[in-house]
């Protein structure tokens, strides 16, 4: 039966690659036609007749109806499909709602459909066979394979269920999966992060596991409570795990801390999966960059970062896109989302096929460990803590802490008060404690003790203007940015002994 199954694996990775080939050797083709049908199908939603879809016949036809939103502009209409509305943004209702973590207007819903549902599960299922078929290794579909991901218990608003994507991805593992699958149900439903990764340690620890998916903090934590219960290394608790998959953050962080823990390399796919859908994934072990998935119910518009904030920045589709460049991703999708402005800005790093990298945020973001706390949320919290404990900030900083000395990872908070803070302690507890309020993901990641409280790095008197001066952007237009994805600021800070 194994050799059954490798041998049936390798024979449909064939399948899909030479289906993935059509597709992606005729991108501008594939496109037009995914352009095409989505008009097509909207044509008589309200979404639609607001924007005269009907008339629209070519993409300059969109641009000049359509224009560029983001959730708080869409959320009108999003509103009202979340109250039972048929016809709004798409033919119907949806089948889920991937609730996520809103910026002014708290969680928000992003709608599923029965047509966009599959793309979701297709794409990760075919970075899988992709490998399959490149690498020509299968014997790891006859092991056990660990899916770290968050509860797939569903609720329901209005008749449609809503969850997390992960979670509402979960009841979608396809049925030659199932007895593979790690871990089970009953363990994946445990809310608490803590308490399930113990869980999983004691379903996997005696299995065999060949392959091991989940953001990379969440994994990191899952592997350092194998070597400390075992005392060894994962590679050698787990001979024939040779597969990592991840998807989310930025897995170069975790790169040399994950090999140290293995203890040897092993191959990994990275995967480009959002809640709007899931648009790429790595094809190619030896190739920069992942698979954009032009023939997903997705049509795609590219805007140039420099250039995104100014009046009617221009928007081009696949055809016109170039290497290198920072983009704005714009997607319209068969879930409903038009014109929709997702956050990420991507680079190309091949046209033929088209790949991609996600090369950051539009705006300042920590993302370190799957949290997205932006600007906007940071500045609230410390105004809302510093109100209370009337502690006076002249300048500010945050970074993700990934490989602190000790105990949990945390956000630094690098602050130069005007004076010393009456109680630094209760400060940090009433910052991380606004930030939570905000930002669900940064919450639950904190209750589920993947991260610890943040931790606040005093600034010495005039640090940041010294900080600014030594990089040659002190004054005029140059701003230090709130808030960023890697240390590179404050390491420096701490280079220069900024720090009290």
């Amino acid at each position: 039966m194994s050799i059954i199954k490798s041998t049936l694996a390798k024979l449909f990775a064939k399948y899909v690659r030479r289906s993935i080939a059509k597709w992606s050797n005729n991108p501008v083709e594939t496109q037009a036609s995914v352009f095409k049908h989505l008009i097509s199908e909207a044509s008589s939603t309200v979404f639609g007749k607001d924007h005269d879809f009907e008339s629209i016949t070519s993409h300059a036809d969109f641009v000049e109806r359509v224009p560029i939103r983001d959730y708080e502009d869409l959320k009108p209409y999003v509103d009202r499909v979340v109250a039972g509305e048929k016809d709004i943004l798409w033919k119907g209702q949806p089948l889920y709602f991937a609730k996520t973590s809103g910026t002014t207007s708290g969680a928000k819903y992003i709608p599923l459909t029965k047509e966009s549902m599959p793309t979701h599960v297709e794409a990760a299922r075919n970075a899988i066979l992709m490998y399959i078929a490149e690498t020509g290794r299968s014997k790891f579909v006859n092991g056990k394979m660990i899916f770290l991901q968050g509860s797939p218990i569903l609720q329901e608003k209005n008749g449609i269920q809503l969850g997390r994507l992960s979670g509402i991805v979960a009841h979608y593992v396809p049925k030659y999966l199932q007895k593979n699958r790690m871990p089970s149900w009953e363990t994946n439903c445990i809310e608490d992060w803590e308490t399930k990764v113990e869980a999983i340690v004691d379903e996997t620890l005696n299995e065999d596991m060949t392959v091991i998916s989940g953001i990379p903090s969440w994994v990191q934590m899952y592997f350092e409570k194998i070597q400390n219960r075992t005392g060894k290394k994962v590679g050698d608790v787990f001979k024939n795990f040779n597969l990592f998959i991840f998807g989310g953050v930025n897995y170069e962080p975790y790169r040399a801390k994950f090999e140290s823990l293995i203890g040897r390399k092993v191959d990994s796919i990275e995967l480009y999966p959002a809640s709007e859908g899931f648009f790429a994934f790595q094809d190619k072990q030896a190739h920069k960059g992942m698979l954009l998935q032009l023939n997903s119910g997705m049509f795609y518009e590219f805007v140039e970062a420099a250039t995104f904030f100014d009046d009617n920045p221009k928007r081009i589709t696949i055809a016109d896109v170039e290497i290198g460049v920072n983009y704005v991703m714009i997607i319209s999708t068969n879930a409903g989302l038009w014109a929709y402005n997702i956050g990420d800005t991507i680079q190309f790093t091949s046209l033929k096929p088209y790949r991609i990298v996600v090369s950051g945020r539009i705006k300042h973001f920590i993302s370190a460990f799957g949290e997205h706390v932006i600007g906007k949320e940071v500045e609230e919290a410390l105004q809302i803590a510093t109100s209370e404990y009337t502690s006076n900030v002249s300048e500010f900083t945050v970074a993700p802490q990934i490989n602190p000395d000790s105990g949990l990872p945390y956000h630094e908070w690098l602050i130069e008060f005007e004076g010393e803070p009456n109680n630094l302690e209760a400060l940090e507890k009433s910052i991380d404690k606004a930030l939570q309020n905000q930002n669900s993901y940064y919450q639950d990641l904190i209750i589920g003790k993947v991260l610890r409280p943040l931790k606040i790095t005093q600034i010495q008197k005039n640090g940041f203007q010294d900080y600014m001066k030594s990089i040659g952007k002190l004054g005029g237009q140059n701003k230090l940015p709130r808030l960023s994805n890697d240390r590179k600021i404050a390491d420096q800070l701490h280079a220069l002994k900024l720090t009290k």
